[in-house]
């Protein structure tokens, strides 16, 4: 009898976490959603001031619960001047890799991405945007390890019976494609605020992403981002970011505030200690601590569950940790000496 409470606890519990990545057609995201931009809207490539920037975020959810998520992103920008003006080309890379629940549910992704700038301003940063990304998504799930209610005969389970499904193949591939605008500008005293908004259409070719191979198609996402930064004085400012998307009967709204402080002299400094809290709406509370030292970053958060599932997590949800590094090249048309960056 406890072997048999223990498998339909678990069996509830994965089929919670079955139905938040396909019942409703739910994209991968994370928590510190900002240090994925191409994720986001493939037009927030390469707005940062730098050649180039990669990053890096692993999430590790529920798996103190059961056999829960373990998501990694990795995404890599490089910016190049067209023309002799301000506007510029990021070419990108989005790599991404998720697995979830006892069956191995493993999703992957390689997705280039482009995109164009076009300054808006000769004083000051103001860029309108326009990216596009696509590419190859890969999905996978172990069949071996598939139980079901037709596996079990009486209240004993027997994995010699057949699991009953019918889907021909564990594994599916299938092309993914993204657009996305957004504009960004500076603003203030000396120009040292700045904001952008943007919006991102994605999977618009509804690509097919059954393993039954029937005539599902993946529902398109609209993703609607914001965020603006604040300087308090010469030492310390704010930053707020949210993000409300839809896909499906499935929305989301996330958003928040980080506090910096700067550390040492110069300009940038050589380091900065920042502090927000973020809000997955109904789901999560999100504490996160980052430190800048010079080009590179490292952020952690951590998702304090307030959902309906917190009875069954006992509040626990999902950490996450960020890496970015943003440097300039030592060339003639570097974007140091060429151009307005985008400061954000």
């Amino acid at each position: 009898m406890k072997m048999l409470m223990r498998y339909k606890k678990v069996m509830i519990i994965f089929g919670m976490l079955v139905l938040s990545r396909c019942g409703y057609a739910q994209d991968l995201h994370f928590s510190q959603f900002f240090e994925a931009p191409l994720l986001r809207n493939p037009s927030l490539a390469g707005i940062f001031s730098g050649d180039y920037r990669v990053q890096g975020v692993y999430r590790d959810q529920w798996n103190s619960v059961t056999d829960g998520y373990r998501t990694g992103s990795f995404n890599g920008e490089y910016k190049m001047p067209v023309g002799s003006g301000n506007d510029f080309l990021t070419v990108g890379l989005q790599v991404l890799y998720d697995k979830a629940g006892t069956v191995g549910l493993t999703t992957s992704e390689f997705l280039p991405a482009l995109n164009y700038h076009k300054s808006l301003s000769d004083q000051k940063t103001m860029y309108l945007s326009l990216g596009f990304m696509g590419g190859l998504v890969e999905k996978t799930i172990d069949r071996s390890k598939i139980t079901t209610n037709n596996q079990f005969d009486g209240n004993a389970y027997n994995p010699s019976l057949p699991d009953g499904e019918t889907f021909p193949t564990p594994n599916i591939k299938y092309f993914d494609g993204s657009v996305g605008m957004s504009f960004n500008t500076s603003f203030g005293d000396d120009q040292k605020n700045s904001m952008f908004v943007g919006a991102a259409y994605h999977h618009f070719n509804r690509p097919r992403n059954s393993f039954y191979q029937d005539a599902s198609e993946l529902d398109p996402k609209y993703v609607f981002s914001g965020g603006i930064k604040l300087n308090l004085d010469d030492d310390s400012y704010f930053t707020i970011q949210a993000d409300y998307s839809k896909q499906g009967t499935f929305q989301e709204t996330i958003g928040g505030v980080t506090y910096s402080y700067k550390l040492g002299d110069g300009d940038p400094p050589p380091y900065v200690l920042s502090l927000g809290t973020y809000l997955r709406w109904g789901d999560a509370l999100i504490p996160v601590l980052k430190v800048e030292m010079n080009k590179l970053a490292i952020g952690l958060s951590y998702d304090v569950n307030i959902s309906r599932l917190a009875t069954v997590s006992e509040g626990r949800g999902g950490v996450e940790l960020s890496i970015s590094y943003i440097g300039f090249l030592e060339r003639q048309n570097s974007s140091k000496y060429k151009m307005l960056c985008p400061h954000f």
